[in-house]
């Protein structure tokens, strides 16, 4: 199946490479040509695009266009570009956080165009184009329907990882709820950790404790997986500063769940950790942020 991938960051250029490896065909956009360029030349069944008004040519309709770029004014834009390129009957679908307001704004404007819309909440970081992508997906059921082939290569299986949310705005409705999920498992994992730490005259190694953790007990999970492997060289992160960003998501979630009448205590508490982390970061904030790059390489102040 062809396809259109725009944005080759960390996480799209390997879904990008994982469709090609799938044997589909990826057209990629990019506004540095030089990692379209690199991805064509290393895998089968890529091109790429100089501009996004090339796009109409080399796809053969009814087209299906991926925006895999960060939320806000980029998306924004690329969305009302390819409104002017693509045609009705094509399919525009939106992988980034982006707000579910957003979403089901941009879902209208586009149907109104006689074309589809399709948002799609992508979890997996780095580790996906290996793994495979988790992945909830919202719209109409033909154009999901259509895109089968694609999920079912971008997912850890065929039936697995993936699923139909509901209508637009279902997916990254989903990914945001996902996200302040993720923010109050990382939060559990780095105080029981700190609290190990703390208990000096047992002398605890803390990767040695992670990685018995890691196999058999009901806390075993992936992030517990990537806490071992943050804590392997020196469980002390030394250099690491104890201070966490956040994207937005867990913000989204817990103004939701205030909205909607349901306490969320554990997720709400989380957040506010990472803003006490960035004035007053402790071994907990370290192993916090030392997570969020295992997972998803984002950035770390180093001490």
């Amino acid at each position: 199946m062809d396809i259109a991938m725009l944005g080759l960051g960390r996480m799209g250029g390997n879904m990008a490479r994982r469709l090609l490896r799938g044997g589909h065909r990826v057209v990629m956009w990019n506004r540095e040509t030089e990692v379209g360029e690199k991805i064509k030349s290393d895998e089968t069944g890529g091109d790429v695009a100089y501009q996004i008004g090339d796009l109409a040519q080399r796809l053969a309709p009814p087209r299906h266009a991926w925006i895999m770029l960060p939320a806000g004014d980029i998306t924004e834009n690329v969305l009302q570009t390819l409104l002017g390129v693509l045609s009705p009957g094509d399919t525009i679908i939106e992988g980034g956080n982006s707000n579910y307001k957003d979403t089901q704004r941009r879902a209208a404007m586009v149907k109104g165009n006689g074309m589809n819309y399709v948002d799609v909440g992508v979890s997996g970081g780095i580790w996906g184009i290996t793994e495979g992508y988790g992945m909830m997906v919202g719209g109409d059921k033909e154009p999901v329907e259509r895109m089968r082939p694609i999920f079912e290569t971008l997912a850890p299986a065929k039936d697995r990882g993936w699923g139909h949310m509901g209508p637009s705005g279902a997916g990254h409705y989903a990914k945001m709820i996902h996200n302040g999920i993720e923010y109050g498992m990382m939060q559990a994992y780095a105080e029981g950790f700190e609290i190990l730490r703390a208990k000096k005259e047992l002398k605890y190694d803390l990767h040695q404790v992670a990685e018995a953790w890691r196999f058999g007990t009901v806390i075993r999970s992936w992030l517990l997986d990537l806490t071992a492997a943050a804590l392997k060289d020196d469980p002390e992160l030394p250099g690491l500063e104890g201070f966490v960003s956040d994207s937005g998501e867990g913000r989204w979630a817990i103004q939701e769940a205030i909205d909607l009448d349901v306490p969320a205590p554990v997720i709400t508490q989380s957040l506010f950790h990472r803003f006490y982390s960035r004035a007053n970061g402790t071994y907990a904030s370290k192993l916090l942020a030392a997570m969020r790059n295992q997972f998803g390489g984002h950035t770390v102040k180093k001490a």
